[in-house]
């Protein structure tokens, strides 16, 4: 990999699709740029790169990424090996790189976007089938804020003898970034609600719990269900994204497209971050609706903080992270008891956890032993998962599944995509879980995933006809 090393090409805005397993290298050019709306930049590019954008932002430390143009698709669709075979594949484009990046800020220069599925043993769906067991992409040209800076790269692949400096993709930049501005935007009208198969989700709650109470070979096991959104024209990811950005900015907001459906979302949930040798993961287990009195929602808080249910669950998902990462941390720091994480619908019980990370330490590594966690999969891993399969009767595609980012510098971070739906068409599919134990009660957990829809059912909006 060539750091900091010129280059020019005469075919920017001609390079798309090209690839990268040609005689071709992967050039890559990152500018420092004057600081643009990441909405309006994702929104000015739909004419030219509809179904080949992503958007992500991170509400602790204020980054966004947006990126346009598939100059680079990495697809999965082999279970066994998907988190090694997308590093795999990702370090083979790398090692030939040029890449032009005099900064050290973490989300720039080559990245990778994306995530993998749920469950790729689970039963499929033809709405997922754009997605695969993971689909990561490097896009053509992308917008990076990180606080106040703000930077573009743009990637493409380019013969040998095109290397040579030349002021042409500095030129180029400009141009990309020029009167970014908000479209105005409206949804269409919502025509129908449909809660998929409820008495027959209800019937499988009941069976688990009853399982978890006599069998003794598993303590939790999460189950989802699905709402189906019908609407008179087809939904704009641009109009889902912009509200996402507006409600839930506590929240990882995140979309992901395709030619034909798009991943989007706004989760609490961190999965991991790794950042040089740091390493932070986070369990976000047990959960209460909100209140708009501020006395009954510091209540409802004091309830979760002290409901063995909830705690219980909590200290499932805490014990799993500690397992998971010991074997590539130095050191880990995690506190003796979890404090609350509000968001606008719905509190949650959080413990963050904290390591230095051993070297030769990927972040595919830590994605691949984290997930799923028992946050959204159950205790043990493996019986839970077959319940899931045997019991939830849907494919979850990307939902509760990591998505996230990596960098040329093997920086990054994955996060639990919750509070999430599909979009395709005229039809979104908008996806809730509950964590089942023992002393669960069916009526309380289907209350429970009627508020986790809320996030994506505001963010989509529609007036019935």
């Amino acid at each position: 990999m060539l750091i900091n090393s010129p280059y020019q090409t005469k075919q920017i805005n001609t390079l798309k699709h090209k690839d990268a397993k040609t005689n071709k290298v992967l050039v890559s050019f990152t500018k420092k740029v004057k600081k643009v709306d990441p909405v309006a930049f994702y929104q000015i590019n739909k004419p030219a790169y509809d179904g080949e954008r992503f958007f992500w932002t991170s509400p602790d430390d204020h980054t966004a990424i947006v990126g346009v143009g598939h100059l680079h698709t990495f697809f999965n669709r082999r279970a066994d090996d998907r988190f090694s075979q997308i590093e795999a594949e990702w370090n083979e484009l790398l090692a030939s790189a040029v890449i032009n990046n005099p900064f050290q800020a973490p989300g720039t220069g080559p990245l990778l976007f994306g995530g993998f599925s749920f469950d790729p043993y689970s039963v499929k769906e033809e709405k997922w089938g754009p997605f695969g067991d993971a689909l990561f992409y490097l896009p053509e040209y992308m917008l990076t804020i990180t606080g106040e800076d703000c930077y573009l790269t743009v990637n493409l692949f380019e013969s040998e003898e095109m290397l040579p400096h030349s002021n042409q993709v500095k030129k180029s930049f400009d141009l990309l970034i020029d009167n970014v501005k908000r479209s105005e935007i409206t949804s269409p009208n919502l025509v129908n609600k449909e809660e998929l198969s409820v008495p027959e989700w209800l019937k499988s709650v009941s069976e688990v719990i009853d399982e978890l109470k006599t069998s003794g070979t598993v303590d939790k096991v999460v189950l989802s269900r699905e709402l189906k959104l019908s609407f008179s024209e087809p939904l704009l990811t641009d109009y889902v994204l912009e509200q996402l950005n507006t409600q839930q900015q506590d929240s990882f907001i995140f979309m992901l497209e395709t030619s034909d459906g798009s991943f989007a979302g706004a989760s609490p949930e961190r999965l991991v971050k790794k950042m040089n040798d740091q390493v932070l993961s986070t369990s976000l287990a047990g959960s209460i609706g909100r209140s708009d009195n501020p006395k009954r929602d510091k209540e409802l808080g004091n309830m979760l903080l002290n409901d063995e249910k909830n705690l219980f669950e909590h200290a499932l998902v805490v014990e799993m992270i500690k397992k998971a990462l010991e074997p590539y941390c130095e050191e880990l720091d995690i506190p003796n008891e979890p404090v609350l994480l509000k968001t606008p619908y719905i509190q949650h019980l959080y413990t963050p956890v904290c390591g230095v990370s051993k070297p030769g330490t990927s972040i595919f590594h830590l994605v691949g032993e984290l997930h799923p966690t028992p946050a959204l999969g159950g205790v043990p891993t493996d019986r839970a998962m077959q319940i899931i399969r045997d019991k939830e009767k849907m494919d979850r595609g990307f939902y509760a599944s990591p998505i996230g980012w990596t960098d040329f510098q093997g920086n990054g971070e994955f996060i639990v995509a919750i509070r999430s739906g599909l979009l395709k068409g005229k039809q979104s599919y908008l996806y809730a879980g509950c964590g089942l134990v023992a002393d669960s009660d069916p009526s309380d957990e289907l209350k429970e995933t009627s508020i986790k829809f809320q996030p994506m059912l505001q963010a989509i909006g529609g007036k019935s006809e």
